[in-house]
């Protein structure tokens, strides 16, 4: 096999956050920009001996120049010497499909291409994260390992080969490396047989229960499509928007309010499906609307800890729980009254990873829509639709009694997530600095009619290995449970984003508001005047409410 050797230089801006390295498709596709960062990632985590006799899976979320970036991989993949590389046919793997398949055939790690819940297109955004042998997200040390290499990298290896058949399933040779084409769908389907309980789901959609999930034109398509069609005999029609489209049809990949409107509508009308759900560009987020009623993500994720035992995997009960940090607190309630342990972590699922791998916790989530467990290492949209099925053919109740009584038992977390988009960066950053500056000053003060209990940076220490991550989020605690948090996002390519997080509980269920805004109007105003989001940024109102 014949390696070439190009020549390349440091590229400024190659620092991965959380969710891997994002940036414009018009960034990426130019000169050495993808193939710096892919051998910068081979660079950072080779063994010793090298990537002689190992598997690396290869899948993205269909997005605009994903077929043209796995070509670019594999030819580099096989100049630094791996023996085998697994694609999903067509360049496709869901997120959680991929973590499934790295940990279901024992590979070194897997390349996923994806930008996730951003927008897709020529003009669009594009992503790329290495996972690890675990499946799921690298650990920060191996991320800040690969940044190093960026500004260090002098060549890039590859080989001259012409470009793969993506469609065919099947085995090819690109240099002396195997390359084999799988079913992008079949190992993870395999898995959700493990875990639920088919024949029960079946029966569920039998006798006329109906579901409408839309798959927003992403990865998720052919995934709903196999198990809620074909698998489980939901009516054709059932996934809506079900073929991934390089520009996500024109849509925006966010299963939120504001995206996907359509399905909301859709739910609140008399005659809705019983369940409603979307899920985002890579396949890894979750919506839940039931008729007339939707569930925020933290109340999702507490849920479905406290109904999981009507799933096959879970009947035996869950070790334990997390949340990330800006999530609320209503899982929290779950694990003390089941007696399990609760853990708070940063944002960014590979804080989970250590958990999950030491078997401290069963299901994990955060407010942005994901939600997931020991099954993979990434959160996961239709198993998390699955599940929600579950306990509703167990139950044999409404998404809305199932809330109501929920509520009932544990109390209610009200919580909102206000996003400032797009924010001009020196003025989002310089707004966090100055509420930092202030957190100090803010204990045992009185606001809005309740005692600052506690006002820092939140640090988190993970109790398996020892490491500390600091700077995770300003967050301001109230005596009476009641929070404001502010974050900026890394998760887009232009500007900067602000998620501001309020939250308050209400234990007796005869004071349950109906509408969330009215329920925390005190806390909204009280977060603004102590940031001064109107008059720093000039906006209004957030772009997304959540």
């Amino acid at each position: 096999m014949n390696i070439t050797r190009i020549p390349t230089a440091p590229i400024a801006g190659m620092k991965p956050g959380t969710s891997g390295l994002r940036k414009k498709v018009t960034e990426f596709a130019q000169g050495h920009y993808l193939a710096n960062f892919v051998q910068s990632v081979f660079d950072a985590v080779q063994p010793p001996t090298g990537f002689g006799g190992l598997t690396l899976v290869v899948g993205g979320d269909g997005r605009y120049w994903n077929l043209e970036a796995i070509q670019r991989v594999i030819r580099i993949a096989a100049a630094n010497g791996f023996a085998r590389v697994l694609v999903g046919q067509g360049g496709i793997l869901s997120t959680p499909a991929a973590s499934c398949v790295i940990r279901q055939h024992g590979a070194f790690g897997g390349l996923i291409l994806s930008a996730s819940h951003n927008p897709g297109g020529p003009d669009g955004d594009f992503g790329i994260k290495f996972n690890a042998a675990n499946g799921g997200p690298a650990p920060e040390k191996v991320t800040d390992a690969i940044y190093a290499k960026t500004l260090a990298i002098g060549e890039i290896l590859t080989v001259e080969s012409a470009d793969v058949d993506l469609g065919r399933i099947g085995t090819q040779a690109v240099g002396t490396m195997k390359l084999e084409v799988i079913d992008a769908v079949a190992d993870y389907v395999e898995l959700m047989r493990k875990l639920f309980d088919f024949a029960a789901l079946r029966a569920l959609f039998a006798g006329g229960f109906r579901l409408s999930f839309d798959a927003m034109h992403a990865v998720t398509g052919p995934y709903a499509k196999a198990i809620f069609e074909r698998e489980l005999g939901a009516p054709s029609g059932t996934v809506v928007n079900g073929t991934p489209l390089p520009d996500f049809g024109g849509g925006h990949p966010d299963p939120n309010l504001v995206h996907a409107k359509e399905l909301l509508d859709r739910m609140m009308a008399a005659d809705a499906p019983e369940l409603g759900a979307a899920s985002d560009g890579d396949g890894d987020r979750n919506l839940i609307i039931g008729r007339g009623i939707f569930i925020p993500p933290s109340d999702s994720l507490a849920m479905l800890a406290a109904n999981a035992h009507h799933a096959p995997a879970y009947a035996k009960g869950i070790a334990g729980v997390a949340r990330s940090m800006p999530t609320s607190g209503a899982v929290d309630r779950v694990a003390a009254k089941r007696g399990v342990p609760c853990f708070e972590t940063p944002t960014g699922w590979k804080f989970f990873g250590n958990l999950l791998d030491a078997g401290r916790i069963t299901l994990c989530g955060e407010e942005s829509a994901g939600t997931g467990s020991n099954h993979v290492r990434e959160k996961d949209g239709v198993w998390a639709v699955l599940l929600w099925l579950s306990i509703l053919a167990a139950r044999q109740q409404s998404v809305q009694q199932i809330a109501r009584e929920h509520w009932a038992t544990y109390g209610r977390n009200y919580y909102t997530r206000h996003d400032y988009e797009d924010l001009d960066t020196p003025i989002a950053k310089a707004l966090t600095q100055a509420v930092a500056d202030r957190l100090p000053t803010l204990a045992g003060q009185t606001l809005a009619g309740r005692r600052v209990a506690l006002a820092d940076d939140f640090s988190y220490t993970d109790p398996v290995d020892g490491s500390v991550s600091k700077n995770q989020g300003l967050r301001i605690v109230f005596d009476d449970g009641s929070r404001i948090v502010y974050r900026l996002s890394g998760t887009g390519t232009t500007g900067s984003t602000l998620r501001v997080y309020i939250e308050r509980y209400e234990g007796e269920p005869s004071r349950h508001a109906q509408d969330t805004q009215d329920a925390l109007a005190d806390l909204i105003a009280l977060a603004d005047e102590l940031a001064q989001i109107r008059a720093r940024t000039g906006r209004q109102q957030p772009d997304v409410v959540t």
